[in-house]
Parts: structure tokens; C-alpha cells; sequence
């Protein structure tokens, strides 16, 4: 089936707005040559028997260390597939998710010993979003808040689940999925490739339609534009490198207080099959394979983003609840005093 498969891909990052540098990553590839595909234009290729990868990454950490992280992420990611899975003597769908989680559990061994050697960018992390498609399933590797949504018919889904703190508050009832997107602790990852010398890889799986069109994206884009609005802009655009300057653009003109990142996809063929009304709708899908770690996001305990080499200031909000807090903790302890007080006022004078 796969002969039959083709895609065209574009993608772009953005250093976004009030940014010094751009910590975002990402890489497309052709594992059958396998080859890194070129960025600047759009591309198209016949996804073959190993499948093609479409990845982003956010580091972070401070410094340069974001930029490592993500940049080692893909680097790592790549080459393990190219060295292994282009060899590997089982093609199985099953084996190349196996090799999809394998290869980004090697990236964060990578990413963890070389924070390790280097105290420079101790406590240097990146999310991860890795998307491989192979004969018409498209398997989908997740660390952190980076997402997947696929278009289909007009309507974008979402199919990576954010590993975050408001996330976690949502699937519990805390939040509902709009407080999740305003709430202040949304940037509180439960986990990053880097940190931790071993990580929980999440893999979903989705089959794949005609016309359908990926996008996998940082959250200096999600934390801004709404899945409906994504979905707007493919519909009404046939040209992805325009479809990432529109969203990126969007990002932008909100502020674009992150960078922003997006990899668009279009995939089209006979090997694929036209869209139909009676099927379910795309959704975050877990797959579960033996030998995981876990493959569930509910193993995941929250954790907040990696320590940076050089602390940010704490944003005004924080500061402003801090001294809330400690205002109210002051008013109570003078209260209690008074209270006592009279309290040894009227002991003395009734005794």
C-alpha cells in the first residue's frame, strides 16, 4: 500500500516576538532514503516501505541550552531510525513503532548524559512531538505540550495529549478544556526529553485518509490560536508554505510571545482511502506495545520545566499572587495576636 502513498510537507519557525533566540526545532525525513528533506520550499515525495517522520521540538533551559536540546532531539531521532529501522529485517507496523519509541528514548539518554558532561546547560530539556507515517497509519511518539491535530473534512482534531499540569486538571474535572488554555500554570510540563535519565514515551495511532492534512506545531502557536482557527486555514489554503505563514502570522499578531513552529502535511493517493461519513472521528488513540515503560499519560506526576542555566524573572503575576499570599498570611497572624490578647484581657479582669 505504501507505493501508493504521497505527501507534500512545508515547514517553518518563527523566533516570534519578544524572543532573543529561537529554541524550536524541526525536521522532516524521508526514511526510505533516508535523507532529511530540504525546508525552504515545499516538498514532495512517495512515502515508501520505511515510512516518512515529520517532527518539532521545544527546548528549553536557558541560554543556549534550549536550542541544543531540541536541535539533539531531531539530530538523534533521525539518525537512530536511518541506522536502524532503514536496516531493521522486520517492517511491521509493529516494529516501527517499537522503533519510533525507541528512538526517542535514545534521544533523551543523549540529551540527559550530555547535560551531564556539561554544567553549562544542566537541567536543559525539549518537548517532543514525533509523527511517522507508515503504510497508511500514522504513529504519533509524545514528550511534553508540542501537538498534533489532524485535518480532516474542514475540522482539525487533536491527536497528542499535552503531558502539562492543566492538562492533568482537565482529565480530572479541575478545568475545563478553555480555563486549561488561559490558566496561568498551562506552561508546567510533566515531563521533557533531557531532565531525567529516563523518560515515558506516550504513542497514539490514527489511520490516515485522502486529503487529510497534519499539522504539528510548538505551543508559541497552540497557546494563541485555537484548533477551529488551524483548521479555517487549511481549508482555505492549498499552499502549505502559506498555511504556516498564516498561522505563524496569527501567532504574531497575539503577541507572539514564544517562538513559533509548524510542520503542515497533506497526504493524498490511491494507498489511501477516500473519507467516509460512517467512520469515527480522529482522536487521541494510545498505543499500547510490549516492553513500555508505560504507554499512558496517566503514569506521568507532575513536574515543573526544567531548572534554566540562567533563571527568568518571575513574570508579575506570580510575583503579585506571591505577595497576595504573604499580605494575607500577615493579616492572619495580626488577627490571631488580637484575639488573644482580649482573649487575656478578660481573664485578668473576670478572675
Amino acid at each position: 500500500m505504501s507505493k501508493d502513498i504521497r505527501v507534500s510537507v512545508f515547514g517553518r519557525t518563527d523566533l516570534g516576538r519578544t524572543r532573543d533566540h529561537n529554541e524550536d526545532t524541526f525536521l522532516v525525513a524521508d526514511l526510505n532514503a533516508p535523507q532529511v528533506l530540504p525546508s525552504l520550499t515545499v516538498a514532495e515525495h512517495m512515502i515508501g516501505p520505511r515510512g516518512s517522520l515529520f517532527m518539532v521540538a521545544d527546548g528549553m533551559g536557558g541560554a543556549a541550552a534550549g536550542e541544543i536540546a531540541s536541535s539533539m532531539a531531531a539530530q538523534q531521532i533521525f539518525d537512530h531510525l536511518g541506522r536502524v529501522w532503514s536496516h531493521d529485517p522486520d517492517n511491521s507496523p509493529e516494529q516501527f513503532a517499537l522503533r519510533m519509541r525507541e528512538a526517542v528514548e535514545h534521544a533523551n539518554t543523549q540529551i540527559h548524559s550530555y547535560a551531564t558532561e556539561h554544567p553549562e546547560v544542566r537541567g536543559m530539556g525539549t518537548t517532543l512531538t514525533a509523527a511517522g507515517v507508515h503504510e497508511g497509519q500514522l504513529y504519533l511518539a509524545q514528550v511534553g505540550d508540542s501537538r498534533a491535530y489532524l485535518i480532516r473534512n474542514g475540522n482539525a482534531f487533536q491527536l497528542t495529549k499535552d503531558q502539562s499540569f492543566t492538562q492533568r486538571l482537565v482529565d480530572a474535572g479541575e478545568l475545563t478544556e478553555e480555563e486549561a488554555e488561559t490558566n496561568a500554570r498551562r506552561n508546567i510540563i510533566l515531563q521533557a526529553l533531557g531532565p531525567d535519565p529516563r523518560v515515558k514515551v506516550v504513542l497514539s495511532i490514527q489511520r490516515l485518509n485522502r486529503g487529510d492534512v497534519l499539522v504539528v506545531c510548538s505551543d508559541g502557536l497552540t497557546g494563541l490560536v485555537r484548533k477551529a482557527e488551524i483548521a479555517a486555514v487549511v481549508a482555505g489554503e492549498n499552499d502549505l508554505a502559506q498555511v504556516c505563514d498564516t498561522l505563524i502570522s496569527m501567532a504574531n499578531e497575539r503577541g507572539g510571545p514564544d517562538n513559533i513552529t509548524v510542520v503542515a502535511a497533506r497526504f493524498f493517493g490511491d494507498g489511501l482511502p477516500e473519507p467516509s461519513s460512517a467512520e469515527e472521528e480522529p482522536q487521541h488513540t494510545v498505543l499500547r506495545l510490549p516492553g513500555a515503560s508505560s504507554s499512558s499519560d496517566d503514569s506521568l506526576t507532575p513536574r515543573p520545566q526544567p531548572v534554566p542555566a540562567i533563571p527568568p524573572p518571575a513574570p508579575a503575576a506570580a510575583v503579585r499572587e506571591a505577595a497576595e499570599v504573604t499580605a494575607a498570611g500577615s493579616r492572619a497572624a495580626v488577627y490571631g495576636i488580637a484575639v488573644l490578647v482580649m482573649v487575656a484581657a478578660l481573664w485578668f479582669l473576670l478572675r
